[in-house]
């Protein structure tokens, strides 16, 4: 009876998977429908909004509206939303994010390293890239098959009757995050480098100022991250290099959205 309820739980858990392609082509098994990441996303840009200070300041808030509207003007209407929340907050963290249901956060640390237009349209087409992949869902959703498996794990040893468990157990859960949630991460965001290039390049932004932008990502951090095999981003090494292979595509994208007229007055 406990094999047979093993086998059914590990059974209805994936079978609750949707199994879709990343905008990439990479296979993504997806948990969670995108009305119900909206509204996840919703909620949580409502708690960032009050937990952190928003700027107020109109003139750095038209600077960086009007960078983050040319990159999603470029969002395929297919993802439903045309209308996106910009939000900038007043933190000296080197960050920004975007959330699904179309929300944009953006901290003024991030100005101080991303001191172009261009750049800081490459670290905004990186975080709406995140979005138009589905990488939340796909956490969210890797997260619960993971704690799934581990928890039929468990039951399995037990009813093998396997002693110190808790050291099998321990070294799954080493395994999985270093297996399978890390290389997990590094996969979205280079995907994301890729799709946020391409944005930013379509939005009539310089698409080689995402290799400066690292480049001064690598100054700021004064070369201090973690090796790759044990972070979650790739090395900005790494950023740099795989950019550089897509720069020639990124450049045809941008020619074409000049003339087509996209060139955003983007100013300080």
């Amino acid at each position: 009876m406990k094999k047979t309820l093993i086998a059914l739980t590990a059974l209805t858990i994936l079978g609750g998977c949707q199994l879709t392609q990343s905008p990439t082509g990479r296979t993504q098994a997806l948990m969670y429908s995108s009305s119900e990441m909206s509204t996840l996303g919703s909620q949580s840009f409502e708690e960032i909004k009050k937990q952190e200070k928003v700027v107020t300041n109109t003139n750095v808030n038209n600077y960086v509206s009007c960078i983050a509207n040319a990159i999603t003007k470029e969002v395929p209407a297919s993802y439903g939303v045309t209308q996106w929340e910009v939000v900038v907050f007043d933190s000296e963290q080197v960050n920004a994010f975007a959330l699904p249901g179309g929300h944009i956060g953006v901290y003024t640390g991030l100005m101080n390293v991303a001191k172009t237009p261009d750049q800081l349209a490459a670290v905004i087409g990186h975080e709406v890239g995140h979005v138009l992949a589905n990488h939340s869902n796909e956490r969210l959703s890797r997260n619960q098959i993971t704690s799934t498996g581990l928890n039929l794990a468990g039951s399995a040893f037990d009813l093998a009757g396997i002693q110190n468990k808790e050291l099998y157990m321990q070294g799954l859960g080493l395994g999985a995050q270093y297996g399978v949630t890390m290389p997990f991460g590094r996969k979205q965001e280079s995907e994301s480098d890729k799709i946020g290039l391409d944005l930013m390049a379509q939005a009539g932004f310089i698409p080689q100022s995402s290799v400066s932008l690292w480049e001064a990502m690598a100054v700021a951090s004064g070369g201090q991250q973690p090796m790759e095999f044990l972070s979650t981003h790739p090395s900005n090494e790494r950023r740099i290099n795989d950019l550089t292979k897509n720069m020639d595509a990124a450049q045809a994208l941008y020619k074409q959205a000049v003339s087509a007229g996209n060139n955003p007055n983007c100013k300080l």
